[in-house]
């Protein structure tokens, strides 16, 4: 395992060498919210290797002629889409787990006497791939 990519290390003339930028620059893109870097006790700025990316990313953009405001969008978006990227991968485990669980009920399901079955075990049908599931559940007390 790697180091901590958000890890607060590196110092404000480190982080501007990394980067090619000046100090000044680095110390403006805070202000603007472009960048948040890390401080000590002291209040000394500390930027991490993500942070870094992130500068280098920035420097990439107003080079290429993006102003502060596309790069602030564009950087806005990048972080959106990472949050959907998590968000998706979360709701594929979840459909597995619910998937699994599905294949156990039904199993047991079929090995249980029809007498013994619990009455609220889910309504299947087989679905074509590609195709959604709906689950009904009979609730009971409502």
């Amino acid at each position: 395992m790697g180091p901590d990519p958000d890890a607060a290390v590196f110092v404000i003339s480190v982080a501007a060498e990394l980067t090619g930028l000046h100090p000044q620059t680095l110390r403006a893109y805070e202000r603007m919210g472009l960048i948040t870097p890390g401080r000590t006790g002291g209040g000394g700025r500390r930027y991490s290797a993500r942070d870094i990316d992130r500068l280098r990313d920035i420097a990439d953009l107003t080079a290429a002629g993006t102003g502060i405001e596309g790069v602030r969008r564009i950087l806005d978006l990048e972080n959106h889409l990472v949050a959907l990227r998590q968000r998706n991968e979360e709701l594929v485990a979840e459909l597995e787990a619910t998937r699994e669980a599905l294949r156990q009920a039904v199993a047991v399901r079929r090995t249980t006497p029809a007498p013994a079955r619990a009455a609220n075990l889910p309504v299947l049908r087989q679905a074509d791939p590609g195709q959604s599931l709906v689950v009904w559940r009979r609730n009971r007390g409502i």
